[in-house]
């Protein structure tokens, strides 16, 4: 008895150790620029952003890059609007 209670253990701490270990999943994120429509306003505005324009940027955020070089989105993306939301959101941009 005394046997199988040590192997038992022996397996739930690998386990454990492994899944400590295993990198996270994350959670595939379809970039879609029209996704951050919620952010227009306060991006050409003075107009503070909206939880859903925040929430959206978090979400969207592994996209901003792509978005960046994009031609037609890039002046968004690189305007003081858009760095405003991204502050008052407390979303940092990330360096692409």
């Amino acid at each position: 008895m005394k046997k199988v209670c040590c192997v038992l253990l022996c397996v739930v701490v690998a386990v454990a150790v492994l899944l400590s270990e295993a990198p996270l999943v994350a959670e595939a994120v379809t970039c879609n620029y029209t996704e951050l429509s919620p952010c227009l306003a306060a991006i050409v505005s003075p107009a503070k952003p909206s939880a859903t324009c925040c929430q959206k940027l978090r979400e969207q955020k592994p996209c901003l890059c792509v978005y960046y070089k994009n031609p037609n989105l890039k002046q968004y993306i690189n305007s003081p609007g858009a760095k405003k939301v991204a502050s008052s959101c407390g979303v940092s941009l990330p360096k692409c």
